[in-house]
């Protein structure tokens, strides 16, 4: 007799199934059919019901019911998928060993088992940090072992600009669609995400109004002469600014994907959408633009805009020297009786272009 078990969650990635008591819940690593699986399901739903306590396991259920979880739906997605990963591995591990100082080995080791996707183990270690910082505040823990446990993914941030070479390649081989996407980006430095919900209705009286989901708030963008003409010779096929090919509103996975396609086309590996972001502060800073400024358009704090031009992209940081040494001295040569030299004509040295999009 075949029986149905309500709620089951499975996921099918990488050519592997893998099935779950609930969307959200622990995993069930028996065989589909067979009476461990069925026990499985039972005592998951079981402890679903009456939680052990004092556990691990305990606390991650705590942590998700509680105002702290992740409001973002991307970000909770994320979440989930790391929770259930500590939930196998650590799920009833009483809390009192958790807050032991010898566990911060045992789950270093855990970490240092996922190094050949550093990203990964990073991401891993800080959820069940946030985990572990729940039950500090909630004083279900005396401490997090997990503080402070450092990184082993180290990005090189100052490289992570898109320059010109990066732009005219990629806009060489890319859609029509693809190519608005980053003419948006470079001129608006908004994320990802709210550049694929922005809708027609928010570009009017020349004005982008685009609302950040990630910071709750909302920002409105001055729309100057070369992304207003890329709008209005943009078709409006759908609700939203961008679309794909076929006239539907891109999903996220669908744009990553033909994203991902144009780059590996033309070679660009070094560089990805989310680092167009810094690159629209750091193409408004080159062209003079104060922080404030910046900040006005981007949505970014003054401090992460203090961040992103000190710490990491510093590669327009000569640039930005040459601007204000050029600045400098056609003041000082407005006030010399005596010039011992010619002032220099043209544009300063070291500033970008604007031409490109």
């Amino acid at each position: 007799m075949r029986v149905h078990l309500k709620g089951i969650h499975t996921v099918r990635t990488k050519g592997r199934v893998y099935h779950y008591a609930w969307r959200g819940g622990p995993r069930i690593k028996a065989e589909p059919g067979s009476p461990a699986f069925m026990r499985e399901y039972q005592e998951a739903h079981a402890a679903r019901q009456r939680p052990p306590q004092n556990c691990l396991f305990t606390l991650i259920v705590e942590f998700k019911q509680s105002a702290e979880f992740p409001r973002s739906a991307a970000t909770r997605k994320e979440y989930l998928r790391y929770l259930r990963l500590i939930e196998d591995e650590f799920g009833t591990m009483p809390l009192k060993a958790v807050e032991d100082g010898r566990a911060r080995g045992v789950f270093m080791k855990w970490r240092d088992s996922m190094s050949g996707t550093p990203r990964k183990a990073d991401y891993a270690w800080a959820v069940l940090a946030r985990v572990l910082s729940f039950g500090k505040d909630r004083a279900r823990l005396a401490t997090n072992v997990c503080e402070r446990g450092g990184r082993l993914y180290a990005a090189q941030r100052q490289e992570k600009i898109w320059t010109a070479d990066h732009i005219e390649r990629f806009m060489s081989a890319a859609s029509q669609e693809l190519q608005l996407a980053l003419v948006l980006a470079l001129w608006t430095g908004q994320r990802q995400g709210d550049l694929l919900r922005l809708q027609w209705g928010a570009f009017a009286d020349g004005r982008l109004r685009v609302f950040q989901a990630k910071g709750k708030k909302s920002v409105t963008i001055p729309v100057g002469p070369t992304l207003a003409s890329w709008l209005h010779a943009t078709p409006k096929r759908t609700v939203t600014i961008l679309a794909g090919q076929r006239g539907n509103t891109w999903t996220s996975d669908g744009f990553r994907t033909e994203w991902r396609k144009v780059c590996e086309k033309v070679g660009i590996s070094d560089v990805t959408f989310h680092d167009l972001r810094g690159t629209a502060v750091t193409r408004l800073a080159l062209a003079g633009c104060t922080n404030n400024e910046i900040a006005s358009i981007t949505g970014h704090s003054l401090r992460d805009v203090d961040a992103i031009l000190d710490a990491h992209y510093l590669g327009g940081r000569i640039e930005l020297a040459e601007q204000a040494m050029a600045r400098l001295e056609e003041k000082e040569a407005g006030t010399r009786s005596v010039k011992p030299g010619v002032k220099p004509e043209g544009r300063s040295p070291g500033v970008p272009s604007n031409e490109y999009p």
